[in-house]
This record gives structure tokens, sequence and C-alpha cells, in this order.
């Protein structure tokens, strides 16, 4: 190992040249306060890779430099645990600093531990790494050198930007430790509930609920889809697999008939669904008094696009849905429900009304003329409350049910079997 006055000030030289070369201004994770000291740090002694931008071949040639053994270094980039704007982004605009904004405070109903898109992080970048988009923070892999400068508290006072390695695929980004799964889904779609599945599901135990919300341990993560297809509301973020095929259930409407209600709230000026429930009584309209109201309260929850109003009634796309349940929250009437995410025989209706009345609103509607329910092979069929339920446990999708309604009124859930990647990620096989 080099040694003495003169050597060390000409290995400071050779390490200095071996550094990325922008000083972070001290807020690196060196701990330095510039480049210079922190190659004087290494020259008496501390680590190579005391410099977590060096990449492997600079901590190798480091290590010569000290006639030392090398050291492995972790090639890991920035990421921000907040993809919501719960925090008061919007408000926080025009803020000198996130310092400020946290200072500020939080106004109820705001999420307390977010990411308020003000952006001193991005100052303290010095590799153009991080730039703000629509008050999102979004981070360049590609220039990112994993500093770890934009970490500090300086950087981020709600302390969300952590480090994670370079080629990580699965992401949960959400740093909320508010213990109110309801308050969280009211408050940001993109929360975490702490509900453990992805934790239960992870073959690896590299998932676990810390402070109310899911971490995942890249020291155990392979990158596997079993947390994101397992995740209730579909939060996790993975670059790897499409989450719009791996996912074990989607939504289903239970009404395809309120195209005349639909019509009757707009003439009226009612604006959402909630206002068409707590302002009108259909009965005295001559509309459904269980169907849907098709003012779109719920695609307006909806994060994938994956729900809209067609002919007055709302209508989930299961290519799109990915089981994320933001909207069957939001009907005030409770139509939306979750369906096996496979091919499914469904009957979209929850009329509690009688045959009378259902024929005088509705021309398809179920009846509850059992009919359906008596010819199924497999009794995968009941009534419930005057309108048939197909059990998604026991059909096996056969052609009987819609054969034998007279009314037209059972409909095939077409979706995809569960693909591959799914059943080998869940353990899953044929007949399971």
């Amino acid at each position: 190992m080099n040694s003495g006055k003169g050597a060390t000030a000409e290995v400071v030289k050779k390490i200095l040249s071996l550094l990325p070369g922008v000083d972070c201004g001290g807020y690196g994770g060196c701990g330095k306060k510039s480049c210079q000291e922190c190659a004087e740090s290494i020259a008496a002694g501390e680590s190579v890779n005391l410099c977590p931008a060096c990449k492997q071949d600079a901590v190798d040639a480091i290590a010569e430099v000290m006639g030392v053994p090398t050291v492995e270094t972790k090639d890991e980039v920035a990421y921000v645990f907040c993809m919501g704007r719960a925090a008061g982004k919007t408000r926080f605009q025009g803020f000198a600093s996130c310092k400020d904004a946290v200072d500020a405070g939080f106004k109820r109903g705001e999420c307390k531990d977010g990411c308020v898109g003000v952006g001193s992080c991005i100052s303290m970048c010095k590799f153009d790494a991080m730039k703000l988009e629509n008050g999102k923070v979004v981070i360049d892999v590609d220039k990112c050198t994993g500093c770890m400068a934009c970490a500090n508290a300086e950087g981020c006072p709600q302390n969300l930007i952590r480090m994670v390695p370079r080629d990580a695929t699965n992401f949960i980004p959400c740093s909320s430790t508010e213990e109110d799964d309801e308050k969280v889904r009211q408050i940001c779609g993109y929360g975490c509930i702490s509900c453990g599945e992805c934790e239960r599901a992870c073959p690896e135990g590299a998932v676990s609920i810390v402070d109310n919300h899911a971490v995942i341990d890249y020291d155990k993560c392979v990158g596997c889809v079993a947390c994101a297809v397992k995740c209730r509301k579909k939060i996790i973020i993975d670059t790897y697999h499409d989450i719009t095929k791996v996912k074990d259930k989607v939504a289903f409407v239970k009404c395809s008939g309120g195209s005349k209600a639909s019509a009757v709230y707009k003439e009226m000026g009612i604006q959402s669904c909630t206002e068409a429930v707590e302002k009108v009584n259909p009965k005295d309209l001559g509309l459904c008094t269980t169907g849907c109201c098709g003012q779109g309260t719920c695609t307006g929850v909806c994060r994938y696009d994956a729900i809209h109003i067609v002919d007055g009634t709302a209508k989930v796309d299961p290519d799109k849905c990915v089981g994320c349940k933001d909207c069957t929250y939001s009907c005030p009437k409770n139509l939306i429900v979750m369906v096996p995410y496979k091919g499914q025989k469904q009957v979209p209706c929850s009329s509690v009304d009688d045959y009378e009345d259902k024929a005088k609103v509705c021309d398809s509607a179920c009846i509850g003329c059992e009919d359906c329910m008596n010819n199924c092979p497999n009794g995968a069929i009941y009534m419930e409350d005057k309108h048939a339920v197909v059990d998604p446990e026991i059909c096996e999708n056969c052609n009987v049910c819609q054969y034998i309604c007279a009314r037209g009124v059972i409909k095939e859930q077409v979706v995809p079997e569960y693909n591959y990647l799914q059943r080998d990620a869940l353990s899953m096989r044929e007949g399971e």
C-alpha cells in the first residue's frame, strides 16, 4: 500500500481521477464535503468503494492504486417511493423547496407521507438524471449514477427517495403510514392499504409490511410476478410483466340495462351516481331501483381506463382491468363485483323487484324464473333476492344456462385463462 506524504498526494490525485468527476456538493452517499475529501479518505484507508457513484471498473482501479483487494459494488439507482398526487402537489406549486412545503403542513384528506412535487431533489442531482413532469419526479436510470445526493433530507424531507438495484423490475411506490385502509383508498388511488396479500404471496419472503405499507427486500426479490398479481389495489409496478394480463380477478357490472336511467338523470342535470342515489327515488321515475345510474362515478376512479359508460350503463373492459377494486368502492349501488379472470358466465342483473315491476322498467332484467338454475348440470346457479347468481367456483363455463335463458340475460365474461407466468409465480396448476 502506498504511504508517505508525497506518495499520498500522488495517490489522492490518481484516485480523484477515477471518481465520477462531478462533485455532489457534500450531499452524496460518501458523506464527504467534496470529491477531493472523498479521495483523501480513500487514500487514508477508507473503503475503495466509498463513492457510491463509482462503477465496478473504477473501484477495481482504485483498489489497484491502493494495493488492496477490490470490493464488489452495488449498481443502484434512485427511486421515488410515491406515485400519487395526494400530498398537496397542486397546492404546493410555487413553493421554494419541498422542505418549505412540508413545513407548511398538510390539510385534512392529504397524504402526510407523500411527495409534495416541488422538486428539491432535482437541484441536488448533478448528473441531469431527474426532472419534474406534471408534478411527478421522473428519474432517468441511464443517467442516474446512484450517488445518493437526491436521497438526503434536504433533497427529500419526506425520505421518499431510496436506492434500488439498477436491474430491479418490481416496485411498490408508496410510503404511507396511514393505518386506516379506507382512508388510504379515499386519499390516494396509488396508496398501499397494507392488506398483506403481496407478503403472503411472495415465494421468496421478499415482501413485508413496514409502517403500514409494503416494502420489497431486493436482496431476496427475484422479480417474479406473484406480488403484482395478488396486490388488491394493483399499485405494484412490474416493468417486466404486463400487469393487465397477470391478475386473478377483474371487475364486472351487475347491470346491463341502465340506458333509460342514464338519459333521465342527464336530463335532470344530475352529474354523478352518488347525486342520483341521494336525490332521486327511481321508482317515482319509472326506473329500476337497483340498476346502474350511468353517470360515470366509477369511470372517474379507474386508473387504467378500463371502465366506460356504454349505452347508458357502466361496462368493464377485462383486457384493461387489473382488478384493483377501486371502482367497486365508488359505486353507490354496489353493482360492481370482482369475478375470476377466466371464461365465465355472469348474470348482469341485481334487481330485487317482482317480475311485473322488472318487466315494466327493463327488458334485460333477470325475472327469476329459475330455468337456468334448474338446468345447470353443475348446480352452479342459485337465486338471490329474485335474480340468478352464478357461483364462479363451480361454473365450468358450459352454455346450458345461456341456451335456456328466455330473455338472453346471461352473458359470458370472455377473458383469457390464467397465463403461464401467473400460474408459475403463484404455484398454480390446472385442476387446483
